[in-house]
């Protein structure tokens, strides 16, 4: 039978579940989606900077318990890390199970893809009353630097302003910029529009 080990807020996990699996690659590409240092990730885990560097090289493997600490250090539960909780190459978000958002100033909008951890690109639905506008109170923060988004107009209209531009856009309109400028949707005119977002981080560079 395999040993196994209970971390706090953690399912039991075999004692050589770390050893097992190479997470350095993991937890540098994480580490970095996050925009962090190795400092930055040492303050936060209370793993030494040299012992970061040594995993994220692949030179050593990391105890349950450091990997742990690890884990919390980048938000995450230390089975969240091992790719425990995942169920293989496919995951279904069904229509039920969709995080929502919004219900003030006329948008609502739904995430159409699961939270997985370090995944750098979210697909969302929106939907603008006659009149309403995107950005408002309760709506997401403008995205995070280096962030591009793609929209699909599925039905109404609707005018993007960006960086002191307007563009109209009507039913099967596709538009692409920069989500880290200041930037919204608006519904000026007399019918519901639906918008379909894509948002990929930090694939900008400048």
């Amino acid at each position: 039978m395999t040993d196994t080990v209970t971390i706090p807020g953690d399912a039991a996990i075999p004692t050589d579940a770390a050893a097992a699996l190479s997470i350095g690659p993991r937890v540098r590409a994480l580490r970095e989606s996050m925009g962090m240092s190795l400092r930055d990730l040492a303050q936060r885990s209370g793993v030494s900077a040299p012992m970061l560097s040594q995993v994220e090289r692949g030179d050593t493997s990391p105890t349950l318990q450091v990997a742990a600490k690890i884990a919390a250090g980048l938000d995450l539960r230390l089975s969240q890390l091992l790719r425990l909780d995942e169920g293989g190459a496919v995951t279904v978000v069904r229509a039920g199970e969709r995080r929502t958002g919004g219900g003030s100033g006329g948008h609502d909008f739904e995430v159409l893809t699961p939270a997985l951890p370090g995944q750098r690109l979210e697909l969302s639905r929106h939907q603008l009353a006659p009149g309403a506008t995107t950005g408002g109170p309760g709506d997401p923060p403008m995205h995070e630097p280096g962030s591009r988004e793609i929209a699909l107009v599925d039905r109404g209209a609707v005018i993007l302003e960006i960086d002191g531009e307007q563009h109209e856009l009507a039913t099967g309109d596709t538009v692409t910029f920069d989500a880290d400028l200041p930037h919204r949707f608006v519904n000026a005119g007399g019918e519901p529009a639906v918008l379909l977002a894509v948002v990929s981080a930090g694939l900008r560079r400048s």
